[in-house]
């Protein structure tokens, strides 16, 4: 069955952004891999929703941050379907602390930059070595805002920023052999682990704040996604796709904004995945 169809393997796609991109994906023909860490009922349930569509899915549970997992969890792939055209990397493996530098401990800080890089460089290294083989694939890494934002969790916006000069790298020394790495960076996005923190003061600030009048909703990352890894996007590679629902055209107007107009407070994106 999935010897015809393109295989996509979504890592952190049990809920929210990665959740969303497993859907859109399969929608649009793929046999998607939808990894998980713990949550295998959610992830369940997104292949439920998957085939429910007409798509083909299949979970598949690894800690992306631990290589023999991802070791395990690409060659499963490979031996089940032959192949892997597409690679989304999603996983939001650490939570970021939110503090400043002088509260924010050594431990605490290169836990989030090291884990996050972590969660791709192994997966990235395995499936890079399979789409080299059949000189074709797509590399895409949710990305964030936060990346060259101030305010926030600076462990984040570092980490963020150090994945996106990944990408660059990678982008240079994969493209001989037809394969495009790209990022695609999300604003404020209202999914789980956003609620889990946002109050309705600032969800409403948020709101009110954005060209579109409401925060993105995983949807509008997925569909973005799903259109870069699109053989139409075939000559991208090497980018960083900002998806901020207008929110760059209300920080390029604040230097026209007269004296006596306040400019409008724009607050980091404060979690995406």
């Amino acid at each position: 069955m999935t010897q015809t169809r393109q295989v996509a393997l979504v890592t952190g796609a049990s809920r929210g952004i990665g959740a969303a991109t497993a859907r859109e994906l399969g929608r649009r023909g793929y046999h998607v891999l939808v990894n998980y860490r713990s949550s295998a009922a959610a992830a369940e349930a997104v292949v439920a929703d998957i085939e429910a569509a007409g798509g083909s899915a299949r979970a598949v549970r690894a800690d992306v941050c631990v290589e023999q997992e991802v070791a395990g969890l690409v060659d499963t792939a490979l031996a089940a379907h032959g192949r892997l055209d597409v690679l989304v990397c999603n996983a939001n493996v650490a939570d970021p602390p939110f503090a400043p530098m002088a509260a924010l401990p050594w431990a605490d800080f290169i836990a989030k930059v090291g884990n996050e890089l972590a969660g791709v460089y192994f997966v990235t290294q395995r499936a890079l070595a399979a789409m080299r083989e059949r000189r074709a694939g797509r590399i895409v890494y949710i990305s964030s805002t936060a990346a060259d934002n101030v305010g926030g969790s600076i462990a984040h916006s570092t980490a963020k920023a150090a994945l996106n000069t990944f990408a660059h790298h990678l982008a240079a020394e994969a493209g001989r052999h037809g394969i495009t790495v790209n990022c695609v960076a999300p604003d404020a996005t209202d999914t789980d682990a956003a609620a889990g923190f946002l109050s309705p003061a600032m969800r409403a600030h948020l709101d009110s704040h954005s060209v579109l009048g409401r925060m993105l909703t995983p949807e509008d990352i997925a569909r973005v996604v799903g259109s870069v890894v699109d053989p139409g996007f075939a000559g991208v590679t090497g980018a960083v796709v900002r998806v901020d629902g207008g929110r760059s055209v209300l920080e390029s107007a604040r230097p026209r904004l007269s004296q006596d107009q306040p400019a409008p407070e724009l607050p980091p994106a404060p979690g995406e995945n």
